[in-house]
């Protein structure tokens, strides 16, 4: 093997491991964050942003980072306990959900892009909804095995751990993808940006005001998605689907707004149906109107290439008039009398 051949390996080696250190740190700090959250045993919560992480870098580096996610899950659960093998198989069921959840998406033909309809729907039932059964159902089983957690409290704390894990793939994998392809054009004006901040504020606004009030006024933050995904599309519809949902699961852990009085099961099934409409609402609408536009635009190059195909073949060859017979003229006017001879016997 030559040295430069040697190096080159060396660099995908480099590459490849930084990958992995960047995906477990980043694992580990949003864990984190997602447990300041807990409603259960102090470590199941209703926003669990690692799992949106993990099916991205799962999907966009392959299934070969599969060892950092485990690490990852492992590193966060092993001071939670309760013992080192039901950590192992927590950590195990965490892994394995992005996994399958990333599989089932390739099958469905899912692009990173979200810029069609089926790729929303795919990424919200396949990769979230779906997919994310698996860590809840493992974890709170090895709980409940583990005499860790009452028996009785299974489906509600496999209800705050299925809509932490889904509400982690449906608010921070679109985030990340929509941050990964995102191209902002130079020079924005000042009243564009002047609106993405407005739509983020008034979203974060209407959501506190919404969810400390004993009326149910959790609908208010729908017209600002719409108004999002209308005029940033994925851009700017995910910031703010992850601003109303981060806002909505901090009342559902005080107990405040529509969430007061009640159990935890009902609050899981309230925040789930709240969380779930807003990505509906911001992943769906933001994909119609992607395509809508890339339609468009497909249409508007056709026709520029069919107008410039035009102008080009009109340019080689242009319009010619018919010639004159002149020979013909010349010949009549030199002999008139066989020009009306002949004209008679026409006639005849």
């Amino acid at each position: 093997m030559t040295t430069e051949a040697s190096g080159g390996q060396l660099r995908r080696y480099g590459a490849e491991g930084l990958r992995l250190v960047v995906v477990t740190a980043a694992y580990y700090g949003s864990a984190e964050l997602g447990l300041e959250q807990e409603l259960v045993r102090g470590q199941i919560t209703p926003f669990w942003p690692p799992t949106g992480i993990a099916l991205v870098a799962l999907m966009l580096w392959g299934l070969r980072m599969w060892p950092a996610v485990a690490v990852g899950a492992f590193v966060v659960n092993v001071t939670l306990g309760p013992s080192i093998l039901p950590v192992l198989a927590i950590a195990a069921g965490n892994t394995i959900a992005p996994i399958c959840a990333c599989l089932l998406l390739r099958r469905a033909g899912f692009r990173p892009t979200l810029d069609r309809l089926q790729d929303a729907l795919a990424l919200v039932f396949l990769g979230a909804l779906g997919g994310m059964v698996i860590s809840s159902t493992i974890g709170t089983g090895v709980l409940v095995a583990a005499d860790a957690l009452p028996a009785d409290d299974f489906w509600a704390a496999w209800s705050v751990w299925w809509t932490g894990d889904a509400m982690g793939v449906l608010f921070i994998a679109p985030l990340l993808l929509a941050a990964r392809t995102a191209d902002l054009p130079r020079g924005s004006p000042v009243l564009r940006s002047a609106e993405a901040l407005l739509l983020l504020g008034g979203t974060a606004a209407v959501t506190l005001v919404a969810t400390r009030s004993s009326v149910s006024l959790l609908f208010l933050v729908v017209p600002f998605l719409i108004w999002a995904a209308f005029r940033f599309q994925l851009l700017g519809a995910a910031p703010c689907a992850l601003t109303a949902s981060v806002i909505a699961i901090y009342a559902g852990a005080l107990g405040s707004g529509p969430f007061a009085g009640q159990d935890l099961l009902a609050k899981m099934v309230i925040l789930q149906a709240f969380n779930g409409t807003v990505a509906l609402t911001a992943l769906l609408l933001s994909a119609v109107i992607t395509e809508r536009n890339q339609t468009l635009q497909a249409l508007q190059d056709a026709c520029d290439d069919l107008t410039e195909a035009l102008t080009q073949l009109a340019a080689d060859r242009p319009l010619s008039k018919q010639p004159l017979r002149t020979d013909s003229i010349h010949s009549a006017s030199s002999n008139p009398q066989r020009a009306l001879g002949g004209n008679r016997q026409r006639g005849a």
